[in-house]
């Protein structure tokens, strides 16, 4: 088998990254991207290494029950989506099946506690954060899958109105610009376009230090460079069963999917207002501002100084809230006071393995666990179960429609509690 060649296969499986699975009559696996399981294809081989090939399906004989068609005519090119191709139900059920199997391969968790996924309720223009490259010509573009090349774009499906509406008057307006960012605020209306547009115009400002965003009525600012959670459409709903949360006694109205993550974490806590909370990994104070009406005190950890800067401005009438900015495998193991839950929310690589002893210093009776990886968050739930955690649920949210990016919020608890 060598790049360039054609091969015809049967896909069985899906991987983790998006691409459909067969394997050929020598039982090499073939990562196909385009496929979808029990689809009858012709693959174009495009790498080949020692116990598995890469390559795009090229001709698709027999489709898939659940095949669609993508909306997006960049889809298959551009490496933002990665199942635009697939039918929305068949996409939470795959996402499901995947958090299983990585629980049980990499973190060796037995029938692992996974809940259904929380849907959302429409999973088209949802972004609300649009980094884009720039090419010579000063076309804005995204990355081509698996290279670094650019793609020019027109349009994207999975950005808010607002970000593709800017779209066709940025073109021409950024000659010499490597990269721009659009960020907006579902619930204020707000725009930032950072760094400030090479080619000045009062029609688009730009180069605003901040936006504002508003989550289950507290209000955030948040700075060009802070991280905030990216799926704030706001939809008319009801409140997933998932959401137990007995405090609420609405439960039809307008959320967005980082309402519905709040909750979940402001449920899991089950908080009674006399417990003292660490909010890691606390960005510009998000999780941590809702928790504190709820409890005695809270303390946020972050890394980055611009977020400390944004949750300090935040909690702003607060008096229950302290914020530490620094590393948090070397700040939590520092806390004064020993916390009776911990919350953790960290980037794709998981937690530190200093952040899992801290834990397990400190002794938490509950940690609410949030990530966007399920392979990390597999293996940090081994090293907690290692060290005295039990596992109680793993609630999978759906925060990045038509990609293969999966949130889950998973409860443990102290097994010296039982």
């Amino acid at each position: 088998m060598h790049a360039g060649e054609r091969i015809e296969l049967t896909l069985t499986d899906l991987s983790y990254l998006g691409g459909a699975v067969g394997r050929t009559s020598e039982n090499l696996a073939v990562f196909a991207t385009g496929g979808l399981p029990g689809e009858q294809v012709v693959v174009e081989i495009e790498d080949v290494r020692r116990h598995y090939a890469r390559g795009r399906v090229v001709e698709i004989h027999q489709p898939a029950a659940e095949r669609t068609e993508p909306p997006c005519p960049y889809f298959g090119r551009c490496g933002g989506c990665q199942w635009q191709h697939m039918a929305y139900t068949a996409e939470l059920r795959w996402k499901e099946e995947i958090i299983r199997r990585q629980l049980l391969r990499i973190g060796h968790l037995e029938d692992p506690p996974v809940q259904p996924i929380i849907a959302a309720a429409h999973p088209w223009n949802y972004r609300n954060h649009a980094r884009f490259s720039v090419d010579a010509t000063g076309r804005l573009c995204f990355t081509r899958f698996q290279t670094r090349q650019l793609l020019p774009i027109e349009i994207c499906h999975i950005m808010q109105p607002p970000i593709v509406a800017l779209m066709p008057r940025l073109q021409g307006l950024l000659p010499g610009a490597h990269q721009i960012v659009v960020r907006c605020g579902s619930r204020t209306g707000q725009i930032l376009i950072a760094p400030p547009l090479p080619v000045p115009t009062d029609e688009i400002p730009s180069g605003q230090p901040w936006y504002e965003e508003i989550i289950l009525g507290q209000r955030y600012r948040v700075s060009a460079p802070s991280f905030f959670q990216v799926n704030t459409r706001v939809d008319e709903r009801d409140l997933p069963s998932q959401i137990r949360a007995p405090w609420l006694t609405e439960r039809h109205g307008l959320f967005s999917q980082a309402d519905l993550l709040a909750l979940l974490v402001l449920d899991r806590l089950a908080l009674t207002g006399r417990e003292t909370v660490v909010d890691a990994y606390c960005g510009v104070g998000t999780f941590a501002l809702l928790i504190a009406p709820r409890a005695r005190r809270v303390i946020g950890i972050e890394e980055a100084r611009c977020a400390i800067r944004d949750a300090e401005h935040n909690a702003a009438g607060f008096d229950n809230v302290t914020f530490l900015c620094g590393r948090t495998e070397a700040l939590l193991g520092q806390i004064p006071d020993k916390p009776d839950a911990v919350v953790v929310d960290p980037s794709r690589a998981g937690c530190a393995p200093g952040v899992l002893d801290a834990l397990a210093s400190l002794r938490p009776r509950t940690i609410v666990y949030v990530s966007c990886d399920p392979a990390t968050l597999a293996r940090d739930l081994a090293g907690l179960q290692a060290r005295g955690f039990v596992v109680d649920e793993i609630q999978p949210i759906d925060m990045f429609p038509r990609t293969h990016h999966i949130e889950v919020v998973s409860l443990l608890h102290d097994r010296g509690v039982d």
